[in-house]
């Protein structure tokens, strides 16, 4: 809308001001990610502390000095932290990142990306989001009960109007038609072969019902002279225009029919009723139509309090399509367990009939309308309860969207919103994952972690399934490190107790964890996802980064790769051969250890041979060059001189070899057994 007014407040004592204060007052939720890698830190600080603790008493116990102490102590701290960690998961959330985009899903907050494989709850829009935001017009009542069905589709003059029956002349619809063409503000016209558009979708169908009846903007208007306006607000549920027509000045109206109703007399308003729910039953959305003239006399401005009186028109039945993909689209979610709820401005039965046609609604049970809402104290347990026990909120005030989400965030929720008005921004705020529409206020999408450009819930749910495919990387990512870093542990602490000298110094466990571990980690970062993935319920946000299936691979690999390389170890001193061939032999067992071991780490779920190679390439190629770096080192002088390795023959390389693989049958062993 347009308008012309007296400034008496600014900054943040403005409408918009106080959204923005609303807005930047609240308090940041951490995301899961986060709270998740703070615990996982904590428990990796204590096992390290813990572990350094009992080795710096036995060493002490042997008379060692404090000097030695410390070595150890460094040494073990740099095979108990996994170095590659940060790394590897920057990587893994910038590919869902690169992946979302594709999907035309846009992050802007890089822990988004994971945050929305944890959603158990989204709160969608219903109009160009789950519909396709193309209204047209489909049928007009008349107050008489005459019913008209208006033919074509889409922003053109393609199409008639129809009476159903031998009803009264056209010239009634005549009225109606005017009336919205003026009380309109969109923009529809031809301009060299093809119809273009500007403004609200409502109002554009309005213009093309207009056309379709021989009644252009242009033809209308120019016989008035427009003197001012009330632009529609989702609070007020109208629009007005007051205009001078001849000597007469008069006010077109149209908005929700319970409230153009209250503007009217002579109504017979159960007849209306009825057909308005008969409309909205059948999924249409209703506008209702009234003009008057006005009586009451101002200089050119006129206000609410001056329409009344007025002869009601009509209604105006539109259809905006749902999209095709929505149903499915739900039904995925429901797969996936997470809960889907449709909040909208429109009549309580024309949500009910989108909301069951795409499941989220089974009974009118599920609905409820703003207007009960409104009765209930926000921060009553009662209201809570209510709003859980609801998937369809009809009739909706941008604030009370806000108490919806705060209501299901109390409950445990973790729920993705979505929005696109500068009033939506604090329900934006408020959510766990601000969803903002790429057509949507540029304040909307300040205030959001993610944006999708199309509009489109299926968007959303495919950024929802890359969120999932992105953590379940993440977590492959931990359990390769943690798992290698523990079978560097065991081999430590299984040194220490044996009272035998270290099996690898500090620069060679620098070089397993940061070369080997750390080319491996960030392959693993671009691994494809697990279809699986979106036939699990959701992660609970408190829920750490390691479950009862991540702490069992974890040990199980762990404690097979460093008790394997402590006998190694033992064996080969007890064959005489000197420790710093030893060191190179144990060195190489672990490389080859982590190289294998990390096909175990591509599916928690699946054989390691069941996962094509073709899946990652960018992983194989990484093992490849890994294992290369290592053997080129083996092989330079300077190399040697840092890592204490030298080359073996091939007997050795055998040997190794072996013993390596050991890991991949242990890990499908117990994968066997898992699934049995």
């Amino acid at each position: 809308g347009r308008g012309t007014g007296v400034v008496v407040e600014t900054g943040l004592n403005t409408e918009i001001g106080k959204i923005s204060k609303a807005v930047t007052s609240m308090e940041k939720v951490k995301p899961p990610l986060i709270k998740r890698m703070e615990k996982f830190s904590f428990y990796i600080s204590i096992v390290v502390l813990v572990a350094s603790a009992l080795i710096a008493l036995i060493e002490f116990s042997r008379g060692a000095s404090i000097v030695e102490v410390f070595f150890v102590a460094v040494a073990l701290a740099v095979s108990s932290i996994p170095e590659g960690l940060p790394a590897a998961l920057t990587v893994a959330l910038s590919v869902g990142m690169a992946r979302m985009a594709k999907k035309n899903v846009i992050i802007r907050k890089l822990s988004a990306v994971e945050g929305l494989g944890s959603c158990t709850l989204i709160a969608s829009d219903k109009t160009g989001t789950l519909t396709v935001n193309k209204q047209t017009v489909k049928i007009l009542y008349l107050p008489d009960g005459s019913r008209f069905n208006v033919t074509g589709e889409g922003y053109n003059d393609e199409g008639k109007i129809i009476p159903c029956k031998d009803h009264r002349s056209l010239s009634f619809v005549d009225d109606l038609v005017k009336s919205v063409i003026i009380c309109n503000e969109a923009h529809l016209a031809k301009k060299d072969g093809t119809w273009v558009t500007h403004g609200d979708a409502v109002d554009i169908a309005l213009l093309a019902l207009g056309y379709k009846n021989g009644m252009g903007p242009d033809k209308v208007n120019g016989s008035i002279e427009i003197l001012s306006e009330i632009p529609f607000e989702s609070d007020r549920k109208y629009s007005a225009k007051f205009y001078r027509d001849g000597s007469q000045i008069r006010v077109a109206t149209k908005g929700a029919y319970e409230v153009i109703s209250s503007f009217c007399a002579g109504i017979d308003k159960n007849r209306v009723e009825k057909q308005a729910q008969a409309l909205a039953r059948t999924g249409h959305r209703v506008i209702a139509v009234a003009e008057g003239e006005i009586t009451s006399k101002h200089n050119h401005v006129y206000y609410e309090e001056d329409i009344k009186g007025l002869h009601f028109l009509g209604l105006v039945g539109l259809i905006d399509p749902l999209r095709p993909e929505a149903k499915a689209a739900v039904d995925t979610c429901k797969q996936a367990g997470i809960k889907v709820i449709m909040i909208t401005g429109d009549h309580p039965e024309t949500a009910f009939t989108i909301g069951k046609n795409l499941g989220i609604a089974s009974s009118r049970n599920d609905v409820i309308e703003g207007a009960l809402l409104s009765k209930i104290n926000e921060k009553n347990r009662e209201f809570v309860n209510i709003i859980n026990n609801k998937t369809v909120f009809a009739r909706v005030a941008p604030m009370q969207k806000l108490y919806i989400v705060d209501a299901l965030a109390k409950s445990g929720n973790f729920i993705a919103v979505t929005g696109d008005g500068v009033n939506d921004a604090p329900a934006l705020k408020k959510a766990h994952i601000s969803v903002a529409m790429g057509s949507g206020t540029d304040v909307a999408k300040d205030v959001s972690s993610m944006i999708v450009v199309d509009d489109n819930f299926a968007s959303i749910v495919a950024g929802v399934e890359e969120g999932r495919y992105a953590y379940d990387n993440i977590r492959k990512v931990v359990y390769l490190l943690v798992s290698c870093g523990a079978a560097e542990i065991v081999l430590f602490l299984l040194a220490v107790l044996f009272n035998t000298t270290l099996p690898l110094v500090a620069v060679q466990l620098l070089w397993l964890n940061l070369v080997t571990n750390g080319i491996q980690g960030v392959g693993l970062a671009f691994e494809k996802g697990e279809k699986e993935a979106m036939h699990r319920p959701p992660r609970s946000p408190e829920e750490g980064v390691f479950n009862e299936l991540l702490i069992k691979e974890t040990l199980l690999s762990g404690l097979n790769m460093g008790i394997t390389a402590f006998i190694f170890w033992i064996t080969l001193l007890s064959q005489g051969i000197g420790e710093y061939s030893a060191r190179n032999m144990v060195l190489l067992l672990m490389v080859l250890f982590e190289n294998i071991h990390v096909f175990n780490c591509r599916s928690e779920y699946k054989s390691a041979f069941k996962v094509p190679l073709s899946n990652n390439i960018l992983l194989i190629a990484g093992i490849i060059a890994a294992q290369i770096l290592h053997i080129v080192s083996m092989n330079i002088s300077i190399m040697q001189d840092l890592l204490d390795v030298e080359p073996i023959g091939l007997n050795d390389w055998l040997y190794t070899l072996v013993l390596a693989g050991s890991i991949l049958i242990v890990m499908e062993i117990f994968k066997i057994l898992k699934r049995s």
